[in-house]
């Protein structure tokens, strides 16, 4: 006996109807949150409730949490890349060279900045024109990138640690805004232009529709091939922003910078609720997922616990992220073709 579609959706549970929509994946990160935060402030109530540690944990975070914004992009658009941590180590180097800070120094410190965004921009766009017009798996790409961008810098560095020595740069990059540390205010600029960019522009809309399902999207009438070399396009130029950051604060640039920075994008990304399979993902879940993170690694400091037992209680927190995304998002983790994009039949000339 046929089922009737709209009992199986009134039988649903009242809870995975919940947590299947944003809202309610919002309101557990939330809640995973504050119970981190709860965790902080029994077991060291002094050191981590003051004003001046939330602002650590922020400035902590804000690295990681530029590069996942990019990510979140491309990994909704239905990719994956493994090159960010790399190619921001390339943009820290190039944008830390001699003859770039003699620039810098001859004319303004913002070639400093303009030099480390095209390089990052750059290294996207190789990484995009490869995946969607050379048709290599996206994963095998940004490998190779990875592989590449570092050893590039090592050979431009001669495996040396270059330091920054542009005052004004430093300067502006150490600067406190309203109490709040440069790097905090960047981070939350790139966060809200992402949010906006996903869910107030046609860019996101493609985004989205590419990741659910790419072909549907290709009969909508959406360049993918171009789009998607855009997403890796933009996921180097938030490294490149990282990597700007990270000059500014270490007052150096290195081929060791970005070590493993991917995976920790990928990992907040993912807790975000963000499915790896494309087609779903929210900037504020990024954000939330980045703070989770940020939270626990400060908390594991605060009480001098090991980064051992960090980096277990981390991939716990993904397992459970990935299958709360089995369990929650139920029918949504399959490629449908989505409403908008499905083609309208012509109607039927009359005779």
């Amino acid at each position: 006996m046929t089922q009737n579609p709209a009992v199986d959706q009134k039988s649903a549970s009242p809870l995975k109807s919940l947590f299947s929509g944003a809202a309610g994946r919002n309101i557990g990160l939330v809640l995973a949150l504050l119970a981190i935060v709860v965790v902080g402030m029994v077991t060291a109530f002094d050191s981590f409730t003051n004003f001046g540690n939330a602002l650590v944990i922020l400035r902590q975070a804000s690295i990681i949490g530029v590069i996942s914004v990019g990510m979140t992009f491309v990994i909704i658009g239905g990719g994956i890349d493994l090159s960010v941590g790399a190619v921001l180590a390339l943009a820290s180097v190039v944008g830390s060279l001699a003859a770039i800070q003699d620039i810098a120094k001859s004319s303004h410190w913002i070639v400093t900045i303009i030099v480390a965004l095209l390089v990052g921009t750059g290294a996207g766009l190789i990484n995009g024109v490869v995946i969607a017009y050379g048709k290599v798996a996206a994963f095998m790409a940004t490998l190779a990138m990875l592989v590449g961008a570092r050893g590039l810098a090592e050979v431009l560095a001669n495996n040396r640690t270059l330091v920054v020595s542009d005052r004004d740069f430093l300067k502006a990059m150490n600067i406190d805004l309203l109490g709040i540390d440069i790097l905090i205010w960047i981070f939350a600029i790139v966060a809200v232009a992402g949010w906006l960019l996903l869910n107030r522009t046609t860019f996101g809309r493609r985004t989205v529709a590419i990741g659910g399902n790419r072909e549907a999207a290709r009969l909508a009438g959406i360049k993918v091939k171009q789009h998607t070399m855009l997403l890796y396009a933009l996921a180097g130029l938030t490294a490149g922003i990282a990597a700007i950051m990270i000059l500014g604060r270490t007052t150096a640039g290195t081929s060791t910078h970005g070590n493993l920075y991917e995976l920790d994008a990928i990992a907040a990304v993912v807790v975000g609720g963000t499915l790896l399979i494309g087609g779903r993902g929210t900037i504020t879940g990024t954000v939330f997922g980045v703070l989770i993170f940020a939270t626990l690694q400060n908390v594991f400091v605060q009480n001098n616990m090991s980064s051992s037992l960090q980096a277990i209680a981390k991939g716990v927190i993904i397992v459970v992220a990935v299958l709360l995304q089995q369990r929650f998002a139920g029918g949504s983790t399959s490629k449908k073709t989505p409403k908008a994009l499905k083609p309208i039949k012509s109607p039927t000339p009359r005779a």
